[in-house]
């Protein structure tokens, strides 16, 4: 046991199935062992080609072809990790337990030299046999915290639909246990706002529960609005100043940037479009006040898991070998002009 080898010459062999002789037509063989279960997926994404006017400027796999491959190819040794064709030939349903595992594969094809476009996660539902209902999984989730922030996580996993398990005091180190039973569809988005919460102190971890019955009620994620780009073109330090005043921003002057591309975080709910592109007009008129600076404040630094967590229905992630950029999903767009 705990030996590593390897074997070749048999196909179709997978992750949990026992390799027996056949000596004597195998009546000396011993009995196989039971197959290893393997969880079932909760979180699904779409993962498919880079569509945006910006799109094959580093990459070299680009084409659907090359992500399809490579997807079916995790398939071989991510038992738990599920791909299926879907109405567009270039763009697939990856279904995997929970957020983070499917980050990691996006990460992971990232640094192959992948370009992507990545949609935003989504719970599995499934319908009870017996009872006919619609249910979601839920998860169990354990945070440790300082005393000072307890009362803050606490609320944010209540806003989340989560039911409170425990609570107590972890002895050695002082820190405050919190076990909560919380719906994966209020996880989503939960790991960045709980660190905000707590100044980056708290510690999550989260495993699969069961399924119950859906909640009826919505889970809001995210209560601001986006930030998006006017138009196409360069970021310029006078467009940036302009800008910041209307929130947080994601770019810097110089920065590519495209019509509907998000640039920022709104401080308030609902998306504003601003043209952080725009340029000085050069006239032969000069105020009092020429030169005077506001200051440009630094931009936000996105992650993979930021990028991710921060996506809403109508979103979509560009993901290159050393970008991530986030812009309003077209088709929903259309869709939502046809309605008006």
């Amino acid at each position: 046991a705990g030996e590593i080898i390897m074997f070749a010459g048999l196909e179709n062999v997978e992750i949990g199935d026992t390799l027996i002789t056949n000596e004597n037509s195998g009546a000396d063989a011993a009995d196989p062992l039971p197959p290893i279960a393997v969880e079932q997926p909760t979180v699904r994404m779409t993962i498919g080609v880079n569509k945006s006017p910006l799109a094959g400027r580093e990459g070299k796999f680009l084409t659907s072809r090359m992500i399809r491959d490579r997807l079916f190819k995790e398939l071989d040794r991510n038992v738990a990790l599920q791909v299926a064709e879907t109405d567009s030939a270039d763009r697939y349903e990856v279904s995997g337990r929970g957020q983070l595992h499917l980050t990691v594969l996006i990460e992971t094809m990232r640094r192959e030299g992948f370009e992507l476009e990545v949609g935003p996660p989504s719970v599995i539902y499934k319908e009870n046999e017996e009872t006919g209902k619609t249910e979601e999984p839920w998860e169990a989730v354990e945070v440790r915290v300082p005393q000072d922030y307890v009362g803050g996580v606490v609320d944010l996993l209540n806003q989340r639909k989560g039911e409170l398990q425990d609570m107590g005091l972890e002895e050695g180190e002082g820190m405050n246990v919190v076990k909560y039973l919380v719906p994966t569809r209020g996880m989503l988005g939960l790991r960045s706002a709980l660190l905000t919460a707590t100044r980056g102190t708290a510690i999550t971890d989260s495993v699969f529960d069961s399924y119950r019955p859906k909640i009826a009620e919505e889970i809001q994620s995210r209560d601001k609005g986006s930030l998006l780009a006017f138009a196409d073109g360069p970021v310029t330090t006078f467009g940036c100043e302009g800008a910041q005043d209307r929130g947080k921003l994601f770019v810097s002057a110089g920065d590519d940037v495209y019509k509907g591309m998000i640039v920022g975080i709104h401080q308030r709910p609902g998306d504003l479009e601003v043209n952080v592109c725009k340029t000085k007009a050069l006239t032969n008129m000069r105020s009092a006040n020429k030169g005077i600076s506001t200051g440009i404040v630094a931009p936000v630094e996105m992650s993979l898991d930021a990028c991710v967590e921060y996506l809403a229905d109508d979103e979509l992630l560009e993901v290159t070998p050393s970008l991530f950029r986030m812009a309003k999903n077209p088709e929903k767009s259309k869709k939502r002009g046809g309605k008006k």
